[in-house]
Formats: structure tokens, C-alpha cells, sequence
């Protein structure tokens, strides 16, 4: 019914450099030696260069400025301006049951926790379906239903993120108090991430239900849905193994299903539907380039958790005290002597502060900084050459516009 995700990100991106890759019409990729989803030749031959290199990611933003970034203040004011409309459509629709406490209660679940953050997968989908339909064409009604379909990906970011504040019991979440920890709100928050998740279904039947792409729409949605609360699962049930039992498989399940589908492949395809995609081998190969993109944009997110400066980041990283099955992990054990395993299996997953410099010290000796600069770069280049072969009618500029977006990202 639901497809899991696949391994999809090919082992061997040095290939590129020799022969021309081809998008392959099977859903299989084949595997080989690895560190870290690199060949092992490819890391050890860097490993054996005695110049220093740097680390793109914290330290070399090379690529202008403009290619980075892609959401102005008016596309971002745009996407806000709609938010009352939503807030609108939904509290009429519990009136029109008769619930008007509970309507009121829901106005103020979305404007806590829906528009909060920096709303990226709602203004992707609204920036992909403005490249992929002709200027002459675009006009003010579709594009509100493009703004209309981002706040529905917006509702289901959030649906996730109160969710997993409840199951952490966390403290705060985008500078302010998690939703449960509000005064009056506890468990109560349970059924309010279920009224966000069902108020998306209902802003797409009041918005969309005439347009063909409505069964799409709501089809995807669900889908996107079922396969993130997966990851969710995965990574819950990771993080209460062993260090020892990591595995990269394991994390590339992980990081497609809890975060590339519905951060990467969801808002696209949306926008992809809404512009009246219908061919199934364009929405195939697109799938498989932004699940490159999401695996290659979680690697960057591990790194930063632990090596990226909180005052950039926004936040302190805990992968290693919640004893996450992180890209660092996965390639530290994969390149460790037994003693430095020892050290993993020790120190790994403790709260105490001198274990999570141990760890931080041996990621070092490891020299995964480097692992990491070599991954991100050749990474960056298989997926653009990847792009540059589609050859589906999905212009190329809306994929390079997301991956130029993340690539060399500090936060």
C-alpha cells in the first residue's frame, strides 16, 4: 500500500566523474563498501591528502548569496497573508457543527504552533508550483490555492512537531513554550494535534474538492502522513538501542521516512499536482532526486548538531545525549578501532558532559569533519548532475533552486 523509502542515494558518486549517469527506471540501487554513504577508496584517498580542507558547511559560503537564498520578504508576506483565511475556514467549519467553544479553542491551537518557525515547506510548495506553471498562466486564484496547499504542509509540520513535544515531554520549541506546556493545555494537546491533521483535510476539501487534482492532493497527503509517522516509530525505536547496533541502513530508513518525504517530496509534489503534472515516470524521478536532497539535508543537520555554533543554529544539540541514530554515529562506529567502539558504547547516549566531549573529541580523531566536508561537496555534485538528466518536463531550475538553498546551510 504505502512504499517505504528506498536506497535511493547511489554509493559510488566518484563514478560521475568518468561516466554519464542515467536516472534507471528500477526502484533498487546497488551497494558496495561504504563510510559514512561514500566508497571507502574515496574517503581514504582523502584521508591520505595532507592539505588542510575546509569545512564548507561552518566555514566557506563560496556560493552567492543570491543562490542561497530563495524566499524574499514578499513571498514570505504573501504566505502569512493567507493565514487568517485558514484560521477563517476552519472555525467556521466547527461552528457549522455547532462547536463554537471548540472552534475558538482551535483558533488558538493554529495561531500558537502553525505559523511559527520559518514556514519552509509551505513557501517551497508555493515556489515550485510558481516555476513550474508559465507566468501568462498563473493568476491571483491559483495562486492563492498554491499558499492554500503550503499552510496545509505548515498544519502537517505542526501536527508532527506538537506530537513529538509530547512524546519528549519537551520544554520549548521555536522560543516559546511547547503547546502542552502551556497554562491550561497538558494532554489536552493530544487531541489538538488531531484537529490540526484533520483541519488540513478540511481547508482541502473546502479549497480543492472542485478541482481535478483533489483525490491527488488528499491521496498524497495521507500517504506523506503514514510514511513520516513511520520514521517517527524508527526513530524512536532506534534511539533505545545500542550504540553498537547502528546501522547505515537503519539511518537512511530513518531520514527518508521522518524527514525527506514530507519536507522535500511532499511540497514539491503538491505544487507538481496543482500544476497539472500527470506523468507518472516526472513525478518518479523527481521523488528520487529530493530524496537525495532530504538524505543529503538530514547528514547536515547531524553535523550541525554537534558541531555547528548555537548561536547560528539556534539551538544545543542533543543527538549524542538522546543517543540518536545519527550519520556521525553510524560512520564513527563504522571506522572505529575496538578501543574507540569502546569508547562509543560507554559514552554514548549519557546525559553526563564530560562523556558528550569524549564522544565530540573521538568524532574528531575519527577526522569526521573531514568525512563530512568530502560527503557534503560530492554529495552536492552527484545530485546536480542527477538534476541536470532529468529529462520529464520538470524544469531543472526548481530542483537547483531548493538544492542551492541547502547546500553550505549553517543553521
Amino acid at each position: 500500500m504505502f512504499k517505504l523509502a528506498r536506497q535511493l542515494l547511489p554509493q559510488q558518486p566518484h563514478i560521475l566523474k568518468r561516466l554519464p549517469r542515467f536516472i534507471s527506471t528500477s526502484d533498487e540501487a546497488k551497494s558496495g563498501e561504504t563510510i559514512g554513504g561514500l566508497p571507502t577508496d574515496l574517503v581514504n584517498e582523502q584521508k591520505l591528502k595532507k592539505t588542510s580542507r575546509t569545512l564548507s558547511t561552518l566555514q566557506n559560503h563560496s556560493a552567492p548569496i543570491a543562490a542561497r537564498v530563495t524566499v524574499s520578504k514578499d513571498e514570505s508576506r504573501d504566505f502569512m497573508a493567507v493565514f487568517p483565511d485558514v484560521v477563517r475556514d476552519l472555525t467556521g467549519v466547527a461552528r457549522a457543527y455547532n462547536c463554537n467553544d471548540a472552534a475558538n479553542w482551535l483558533a488558538k491551537v493554529l495561531q500558537y504552533n502553525v505559523p511559527r518557525g520559518k514556514k519552509n515547506r509551505g513557501i517551497l510548495t508555493v515556489l515550485t508550483y510558481k516555476n513550474l506553471v508559465p507566468a501568462d498562466q498563473l493568476t491571483p486564484e491559483s495562486l492563492k490555492l498554491a499558499h492554500y496547499l503550503g499552510w496545509c504542509v505548515e498544519m502537517l509540520q505542526s501536527f508532527f512537531i506538537v506530537s513529538d513535544d509530547v512524546m519528549d515531554n519537551s520544554t520549548t520549541r521555536r522560543g516559546q513554550l511547547c503547546w502542552h506546556r502551556v497554562e491550561g493545555v497538558g494532554l489536552t494537546a493530544i487531541n489538538d494535534t488531531l484537529m490540526i491533521e484533520n483541519g488540513m483535510f478540511a481547508i482541502l476539501k473546502k479549497r480543492f474538492s472542485h478541482l481535478d487534482c483533489y483525490v491527488d492532493l488528499m491521496e498524497l497527503l495521507h500517504e506523506i502522513s503514514f510514511i513520516t509517522t513511520c520514521g517517527q516509530s524508527l526513530d524512536q525505536v532506534n534511539s533505545h538501542r545500542k550504540v553498537s547496533e547502528f546501522t547505515m541502513d537503519n539511518y537512511k530508513s530513518i531520514v527518508y521516512n521522518k524527514t525527506a518525504y514530507y519536507t522535500f517530496y511532499l511540497p514539491f509534489a503538491l505544487a507538481m499536482h496543482l500544476a497539472g503534472y500527470k506523468d507518472a515516470e516526472a513525478f518518479r524521478q523527481s521523488k528520487t532526486i529530493l530524496l537525495e536532497m532530504g538524505h543529503f539535508f538530514q547528514v547536515q543537520d547531524d553535523f550541525l548538531d554537534c558541531f555547528g555554533n548555537p548561536e547560528v543554529t539556534g539551538k544545543i544539540g542533543t543527538d549524542i545525549q538522546d543517543n540518536k541514530c545519527s550519520w556521525l554515529a553510524v560512520v564513527a562506529m563504522q571506522r572505529a578501532n575496538a578501543e574507540q567502539k569502546q569508547v562509543m558504547i560507554d559514552c554514548y547516549g549519557q546525559e553526563d558532559p564530560i562523556k558528550v566531549n569524549r564522544i565530540k573529541e573521538l568524532y574528531k580523531e575519527l577526522s569526521l569533519p573531514t568525512t563530512y566536508a568530502t560527503f557534503e561537496e560530492e554529495s552536492y555534485n552527484m545530485i546536480k548532475t542527477h538534476i541536470q538528466q532529468t529529462s520529464r518536463g520538470v524544469p531543472h531550475q526548481s530542483f537547483l533552486q531548493i538544492l542551492n538553498k541547502i547546500y553550505q546551510r549553517d543553521s
